[in-house]
């Protein structure tokens, strides 16, 4: 697969991207979470599904240095009113692996650990 050096305006058709804010009260102990909500038409899920495939199949190791370092980690930036409506939060979409090590940032709790 072929590096893509230049970014942006990757999302074709609609794509909507925002946070829920909920709340709910039960038995008087009220209960808050967020949820990310994506919505698009068929254009738009598809060219999302689309970029995250490349993201995914991307062989990092294969990156020149002076476009993806050692370290780092292929990621897209999605902008209101460019590749999502103008009523989506800006998003970051990206590997979880870095370049030439394989390691996942700090902050990274696995899902199968308690």
């Amino acid at each position: 697969m072929k590096y893509k050096q230049t970014k942006g305006n990757e999302i074709q058709g609609e794509l909507d991207i925002f946070i829920s804010h909920n709340e709910d009260e039960i038995d008087g102990v009220t209960t808050s979470w967020d949820e990310v909500l994506i919505h698009g038409n068929p254009e738009g899920l598809k060219s999302f599904a689309k970029l995250l495939l490349e993201i995914a199949e991307l062989n990092q190791e294969g990156v020149e240095d002076k476009y993806l370092p050692i370290g780092a980690r292929e990621h897209y930036q999605l902008r209101p009113g460019i590749e999502l409506s103008k009523s989506s939060i800006e998003v970051i979409v990206g590997r979880l692996d870095a370049k030439g090590t394989g390691e996942f940032y700090n902050s990274f709790i696995s899902k199968d650990k308690k």
